[in-house]
């Protein structure tokens, strides 16, 4: 091979960043998704043993409501005070909240735990990025692969997530998916500590001013007024959220107009189009998704008359090639990035759609459900890496973690819309005219963000 030919061959085939540094965020960024799904097959024996009601959804949404206000802040603390220091510090927490399990004396204390879960597991996700930005910068590696392996983490952390907790709850009680938190922190602790970069030093100096307290505390009530409101959907509307939400909005574009040092740059977003939005198609597209991913098995299991471990069957093609397409997406984004990977992911979602809304009756044939549960995994590969990649090129260098913090809170609105979609579509027991109106209203999201994805592209085309 000539010199031409191998300096040819180095420029196509960019470096990788190291595979441990990958690893250890990889192992830390599944603690979230794993404790969000986990917890959906020990709420029964939750309930059971605290003789709770209906208080018990609040471990759920309770963990949405903290990861939707926690992500960007743990983002921008780790912008300012270094990324593995807040990776660290998250595990901690983790650790020390999941080990005080066995020791809660009600299920008040249990929704504690959780919301100290979902500040601990907000954490590695975004500075994640950060730390994968600043080494990518630093060794000129593609980021690439390791955006891959993220999304490939994320994807099946997901959809072991129930399988695992069953495993679990039947072996140890329901204390098990809480616990199992802890050898996964301690692997990911070990990790960070061989292979992530320590940073800059901590700038002390005038810390609690750039770290912008007003505009955190702001952007919580908002936060929380706003998922509260969408959650209420479900169980009786509680309007006077919507007061709380406009109130707390109005005052957080008011303080951080003003503000020296923002928490959420709104003039930076105002004119970053590529990245807000991002943040609305992420919204988006996570509607959607939670919609099928919550709303499928319900309809399995009530709609089409089948038991919980042959719902999990049907679900498994759903799974499975969601993972495989982060594969394929890779390779894809790589020589055209990621606005095919987004057109792809969104037709593909408008037929899944469709057919959920034409094909699927209580009579339909196992084979066909295993069908299109495999059509509706392909298009999370693709539109998860699309919009994880989008969010990273368009993410200012120095505030990718506080951008990456604004992703996770635009997936759970998305989930909580969710919610309150599916609780108004079935209108009651998930029956088939409920099916089929998931399937529209799914089907009508992917056509917006087939439309968004072309038209951008068009735009950003030939000049």
């Amino acid at each position: 091979m000539t010199h031409a030919e191998e300096d040819m061959s180095t420029r196509s085939s960019p470096a990788r960043l190291r595979p441990l540094f990958v690893l250890a965020i990889a192992v830390g960024t599944v603690l979230l998704p794993l404790n969000s799904s986990m917890i959906a097959v020990a709420l029964v024996s939750i309930r059971a043993d605290f003789d709770a009601g209906a208080a018990v959804s609040w471990l759920v949404s309770g963990l949405y409501i903290t990861t939707a206000v926690a992500a960007p802040a743990m983002g921008r603390l780790g912008d300012l005070i270094g990324a593995r220091r807040v990776f660290l510090a998250g595990l901690v927490l983790t650790a020390l909240a999941s080990a005080a399990t066995p020791f809660v004396p009600g299920l008040g204390w249990l929704i504690v735990i959780r919301v100290l879960l979902g500040i601990g597991t907000a954490a590695q996700y975004p500075v994640g990025l950060a730390l994968i930005r600043a080494e990518s910068d630093r060794t000129g590696a593609s980021a690439a692969s390791a955006l891959g392996v993220l999304t490939i983490s994320t994807q099946v952390s997901v959809a072991l997530g129930p399988s695992l907790g069953g495993l679990l709850v039947g072996a140890f009680g329901w204390q098990g998916v809480f616990l199992a938190n802890v050898p996964l922190v301690v692997i990911s602790g070990v990790l960070a500590l061989c292979a992530l970069p320590a940073g800059r030093a901590l700038r002390e100096a005038h810390l609690l001013r750039q770290l912008d307290l007003p505009g955190m505390a702001t952007f919580a009530v908002a936060m929380t007024a706003l998922m509260a409101l969408l959650l209420s959907i479900t169980t009786g509307v509680r309007w006077w959220l919507l007061p709380v939400f406009l109130v707390a909005a109005l005052a957080l574009v008011g303080w951080e107009l003003r503000s020296s040092s923002p928490f959420l740059d709104l003039r930076t977003l105002a004119s970053n189009t590529a990245l807000t939005s991002t943040y609305l198609r992420v919204g988006l597209t996570y509607t959607a998704f939670y919609m099928i991913f919550y709303g499928l098995p319900q309809w399995l299991e009530q709609g089409r008359g089948l038991s919980v471990s042959v719902t999990g069957l049907v679900m498994l093609p759903l799974a499975t090639l969601g993972a495989i397409t982060v594969l394929m997406a890779a390779r894809l984004e790589h020589r055209g990035g990621p606005r095919p990977l987004l057109i792809i992911g969104s037709a593909a979602l408008l037929i899944g759609g469709a057919l959920l809304a034409s094909m699927l009756h209580a009579n339909t044939s196992i084979w066909l459900l295993l069908a299109v549960s495999g059509l509706l995994g392909v298009p999370n590969g693709f539109n998860n890496l699309g919009n994880q990649t989008e969010m990273y090129q368009a993410a200012d260098p120095d505030s990718v973690g506080a951008a990456s913090g604004l992703y996770r809170t635009s997936q759970y609105i998305g989930a909580n819309l969710a919610a309150a979609v599916l609780e108004l579509a079935f209108a009651g027991p998930p029956s088939d005219p409920g099916m089929h109106r998931i399937g529209l209203v799914v089907a009508a999201i992917a056509a917006v963000l087939l439309v968004a994805a072309v038209l951008s592209g068009r735009r950003r085309s030939p000049a």
